[in-house]
């Protein structure tokens, strides 16, 4: 079933709102209603129908398995983008793009099962058994530091189906390396950003916190809907052994 996106709620939340005039990109024209003062005005009726079409996609590919990546390390939309990975149970990036987190496995990978390692040791007892109370002290720091770097991804299995990103111009590094590896983005595409950056761009204003909560609500329903399909198949499977 798909999911229904109500313009209405779009704007109640202030999705409709871009930047002023003089910052637009002329990429974005064909999403731009008219102007308001010297702001441009987004027209919810293809930001609706532009996030259908997403949220289609993502649910398709958690439908086959996948896992959706989450991406905003921008101040105002982490908390409801950190609230959106604790929900759905998917990877999520809230504090900072390494370099190479997407297309550089061999590093990254390295570091997360060292973190997992530590964490294990540290579950375990083993460090509190050989270690004085400062060094096992160093250790959970270490530990720590290690989290609100790699934290998010350390169940991520391999690389994610799709990225969903909140600001592209924020988070140029995560959209070039998706690209990079042909990896489906969904973004929220402001008046000043260019829409042929991602493969689903959904024109939004990426700044107002209600908007961003509202698109992260859809793309909740959307993982959900993935994770039911896929739970729905798996009997029809087995009936045809």
């Amino acid at each position: 079933m798909s999911i229904q996106v109500d313009p209405k709620k779009l704007l109640e939340a202030g999705a409709h709102f871009g930047h002023k005039t003089s910052r637009w990109h002329p990429a974005m024209r064909p999403f731009i209603h008219s102007k308001r003062g010297d702001t441009h005005i987004i027209d919810l009726t293809k930001t609706a129908d532009m996030l259908e079409v997403a949220l289609a996609a993502i649910t398709e590919k958690v439908s086959q398995g996948g896992q959706v990546l989450l991406v905003s390390t921008k101040r105002q939309a982490r908390d409801a983008v950190e609230e959106l990975a604790k929900e759905t149970g998917m990877p999520v990036v809230v504090n900072r793009w390494l370099g190479g987190m997407l297309t550089n496995q061999n590093t990254i990978g390295g570091r997360v099962k060292h973190l997992k390692k530590q964490e294990e040791r540290k579950a375990s007892g083993e460090l509190n058994a050989k270690y004085s109370k400062l060094e096992v002290q160093r250790f959970q720091e270490e530990i720590d530091e290690m989290n609100t770097l790699y934290g998010g991804i350390k169940d991520m299995h391999a690389k994610p189906a799709i990225l969903f990103v909140v600001d592209v111009q924020h988070d140029k590094n995560a959209v070039a390396e998706a690209a990079k590896l042909n990896i489906p983005v969904v973004a929220l595409i402001d008046t000043n950003a260019d829409p042929r950056t991602v493969t689903y761009p959904v024109p939004c204003n990426d700044d107002a916190l209600k908007a961003i909560e509202l698109v992260c609500d859809y793309i909740k329903q959307a993982i959900e809907a993935g994770k039911a399909s896929r739970k729905t198949e798996k009997p029809e499977a087995k009936k045809g052994e």
